[in-house]
């Protein structure tokens, strides 16, 4: 059975630019790394849409938790980008992730900019962002936060060097 795989969690509002961010840091990696984000099933055409989506939101979050997990289970290192919408999400996952080495990453951006890159992208739901933005971050301890304001190649430098330099328990399970 091989070693777990080592998961970088990128958390951050819609538009926050983590998937940018996730790039950058895999570019910058020595070591190849997966990167996930549910924009993979959004961008797929793999969900449903429209009123079924509601009926079945719930059990696909669970399974992509799941999934997401089992990467890491198999021992496929992972830079996840993901949106923790509720406090039992976070539970949930910790539970997934127990015993993994996680490294958590907060990444922050400003409201004007928030809503200025979700108007820019036309594939997001108006008023996510400021959504997300108002609650997040609320209760969450994070082992390097981050401003995209500051850039993915700048921010890729940061979190590597700190990514590198971790020692014991992630702050995500505190």
């Amino acid at each position: 059975m091989p070693a777990p795989g080592r998961v970088i969690l990128i958390h951050g509002a819609s538009s926050a630019g983590k998937s940018t961010l996730a790039r950058a840091v895999q570019a910058a990696l020595p070591e190849p790394f997966t990167h996930l984000t549910f924009d993979h099933l959004i961008d797929s055409g793999a969900l449903p849409r429209g009123p079924r989506w509601p009926a079945v939101r719930a059990q696909v979050f669970d399974g992509w938790h799941r999934a997401v997990a089992a990467f890491g289970a198999s021992g496929a290192d992972v830079i996840w980008d993901h949106i923790i919408e509720a406090p039992a999400w976070h539970q949930d996952l910790r539970a997934l992730l127990a015993g993994r080495d996680l490294f958590f990453v907060g990444l922050h951006c400003g409201l004007a900019e928030l809503e200025r890159r979700e108007s820019a992208r036309g594939d997001r739901t108006p008023g996510d962002a400021a959504r997300d933005a108002a609650h997040i971050h609320a209760g969450k301890s994070y082992d390097i936060e981050l401003r995209s304001e500051e850039g993915a190649a700048a921010n890729a430098t940061r979190l590597v060097a700190a990514w590198q330099a971790r020692q014991g328990v992630s702050r995500f399970f505190a």
